[in-house]
């Protein structure tokens, strides 16, 4: 039995009316375990069907229908559950979020609330406060240039002030981290070590070394953190779950998966405690020869699909250039205060990541690659293209993971090689500002084209996430995004690029199951698919714009069992 269905389901239900009791065994074992009745469930099959009800029998939805066709099928022991009128939708899927983060707050320092610098700092001093001397210091994803007044990375003097006697890392959002001085002497990193290839230590006026690591210089630091036990990795992820649980999600595809993260979620799924079904992109550190990456790829002979309804692989994942928000995406047009014809950072050349891609492809795997800017997006088309020619990938979609920069000839050349796209609307909530401060307007204006992408593409190529913990977690606040295109100050990104509700709902649920091949299996509320769903606080179809990032769940169930109720 998995987390937090022990209690849930051995209790009472209160979602409207009465529930009746459950008992070990069912008299008539072709009665459904479970029937939901008297609500309004967006099946989101082919016809939009709305229905009323829907019976389930061992984690599966057994019909789906109207009060008088599901009643019936009731048994004396049947689990009966009045929504009392409550919307219900499919189980609601990420398509890419390092959920682990969700977990993580026992473990990291919180900076996802700082304002300023000082702010930070005094986060960071609490923090030290409470471990011993000596204890590593670390934090989860958070974005210091939109998040802080001073728009700015903190620097290794200020963190030597706030935790003179404890090393400290702080992650930010995968291609810049800021280390005190203590993590860099044990790093063995000083003033005169050299900027490693595709990286850089940013430096002070003087030269010396200012504490912010550049892409291939954070795992310098990043690999010398030690670790935590398998015991602290279980809880993690328990919690982990647990919160998405909370937000109504119920898969979600795990963005950059290490061999340590696949065997601790195995082990979980192993133990019965999953509660949320997870799809992996292993991420290893490519070697600088492609024996090395071939070896990798061979590994065992497992490859893309190999798994089940709970952990399943889902592909390789390869980091290409940085993000929009930090000034790294790999751009056709020079930054708009370039005095250097600067166009972003890649993490490799053309030729290699065409040499990546293309064993990768040749050993099995399904390839997705983190690319933003448009010329990066031109690039990763080119590997997928020239993959393509030494073995088809038409029916393997690839993934453009993020693209947010993407333009319409490039959506064209995606969907001709077969690739899909998998965005984040979220970025555009509190960092469509400084999109716009580094990009400029229209750039921002033009970031993550969502309406263009399912004209040109097909919602069937598309899915939607977060990229958590860079961004909010919660799906109804990145829905809300999709339609208004609104940020926290209710400025407009984009209009032109809004899309529907039903579309917005879709690239969680119906679209997004495709990203794991498993539309069969789940993203709608049909007979014969895997009972995950969410009974919502409101009609996600009809309360007003403003307030559809205000949506909860009410109750989430992944196979047919309850993991959260409000």
């Amino acid at each position: 039995m998995h987390l937090g269905a022990k209690c849930l389901i051995a209790g009472a239900i209160a979602i409207g009316a009465s529930v009746l009791p459950a008992v070990a065994q069912q008299s008539d074992p072709n009665a459904p375990q479970v029937v939901l009745t008297g609500g309004k469930i967006l099946t989101l099959d082919g016809q939009s069907t709305i229905a009323q009800a829907l019976a389930i029998r061992d984690g599966k939805i057994l019909e789906v229908g109207s009060d008088a066709a599901i009643k019936p099928l009731a048994g004396p022991q049947t689990r009966v559950i009045d929504l009392a009128g409550k919307s219900v939708v499919p189980g609601l899927i990420d398509t890419h979020a390092h959920f682990k983060a969700a977990g993580l707050g026992d473990y990291v320092v919180n900076l996802g609330g700082a304002k300023d610098v000082a702010g930070a700092l005094d986060l960071i001093r609490a923090f030290v406060a409470k471990k011993q001397p000596g204890a590593w210091i670390t934090t989860g994803g958070w974005h210091p240039p939109s998040q802080l007044a001073e728009k700015r990375y903190l620097t290794r003097q200020e963190l030597d002030s706030v935790s003179p006697n404890n090393p400290v890392y702080l992650r930010t959002v995968g291609h810049f981290s800021m280390a005190n001085s203590l993590a860099l002497q044990k790093a063995g990193i000083s003033k005169s070590t050299p900027d490693p290839a595709g990286g850089a230590f940013e430096r002070d006026a003087s030269g010396d070394i200012n504490g912010v690591l550049v892409e291939t210089a954070i795992p310098l630091v990043e690999n010398i953190v030690p670790p935590y036990t398998e015991d602290e990795e279980l809880r993690q992820y328990r919690l982990a779950e647990a919160a998405l649980n909370r937000l109504g999600i119920t898969s979600v595809v795990e963005g950059a998966t290490s061999a340590r993260d696949t065997q601790i979620l195995q082990k979980l799924a192993l133990a019965g405690d999953a509660t949320v079904r997870v799809g992996t992109m292993f991420r290893p550190e490519p070697p600088a020869d492609s024996a090395g990456w071939d070896a990798i790829m061979s590994g065992n002979g497992a490859t893309s699909g190999f798994g089940d309804d709970w952990l399943k692989l889902g592909g390789i994942k390869i980091f290409y250039d940085g993000g929009m928000t930090l000034k790294t995406a790999m751009m056709r047009d020079a930054y708009p205060d370039s005095h250097d014809d600067y166009h972003g950072i890649a993490q490799v050349t053309p030729e290699r990541l065409k040499q990546l891609v293309s064993i990768a492809n040749l050993r099995g795997w399904r390839v997705g690659v983190h690319v933003v800017g448009d010329l990066g997006v031109d690039q990763v088309l080119d590997a997928f293209e020239a993959a393509d020619k030494e073995k088809s990938i038409k029916d393997r979609r690839f993934v453009l993971i993020h693209a947010s920069l993407i333009r319409p000839e490039q959506m064209e050349r995606a969907r001709r090689v077969g690739a899909r796209i998998d965005f984040q609307n979220a970025f555009m909530w509190d960092k469509a500002a400084t999109v716009a401060r580094f990009l400029g307007r229209p750039t921002a204006d033009r970031a993550v084209p969502t309406r263009t992408l399912i004209e040109k593409m097909g919602l069937e190529n598309l899915g939607a996430g977060t990229d958590f913990p860079v961004n909010p977690l919660n799906p109804f606040l990145t829905m809300y995004i999709m339609v208004t295109r609104k940020d926290p100050a209710g400025q407009v990104y984009g209009a032109s690029e809004a899309i529907g509700r039903e579309q917005a709902l879709r690239l969680y649920t119906s679209a997004a199951s495709r990203y794991m091949f498993e539309e069969t299996r789940k993203g709608t509320l049909e007979a014969g698919k895997l009972a995950d769903l969410v009974v919502l606080s409101a009609d996600f179809m009809t309360v007003p714009d403003d307030q559809i990032k205000d949506i909860t769940a009410d109750m989430t169930m992944v196979g047919g069992k309850i993991v959260f109720q409000r």
